[in-house]
């Protein structure tokens, strides 16, 4: 009997720590096959549309290469990232395109994705970019990849 009872709290234990892990797996994996469009960014006195009025800014990305892709608004966007549980990081942007565009969104942009420090996605779906536990940036799915 005590064998049947430890092989059972066994199996338990195995089963829940394996559903755990799998939640955990899926919140990380949600960031990835999806094209993201911002919708929100704190900082500025100009409403959102004004900052971005011909294109919103776009991510993408890239498990393997540990980079993201898009569009800051205007000119391509192209940086490395580091991605730690919960915990997320950006580092500079590779060269993009010299394009003008008006609104000032750009810059905006840059400067809030250096400071991030972590994500989170919300019952929504809704990927949210957080600066020191206050989102400062947040975007919708657009794309599956």
């Amino acid at each position: 009997m005590k064998k049947y009872t430890i092989a059972i709290v066994s199996v338990l234990t195995l089963l829940i720590t394996s559903c755990m892990a799998s939640k955990d797996t899926k919140g990380t994996a949600n960031i990835y096959d999806t094209t993201w469009e911002l919708e929100y960014i704190s900082g500025p006195r100009i409403a959102f549309e004004g900052l971005y009025p011909n294109k919103k800014p776009q991510l993408t990305f890239d498990e393997k290469e540990k980079r993201v892709y898009g569009n800051n608004g205007c000119n391509g966007y192209s940086a490395p990232y580091t991605l730690n549980g919960k915990s997320l990081t950006f580092g500079e942007a590779g060269p993009t395109t010299m394009m003008f565009c008006e609104g000032g969104g750009e810059q905006q942009f840059l400067k809030q994705i250096k400071n991030v420090t972590s994500y989170s996605i919300d019952k929504d779906g809704k990927l949210n970019l957080i600066q020191d536990k206050i989102p400062v940036m947040r975007f919708k799915k657009v794309a599956k990849q």
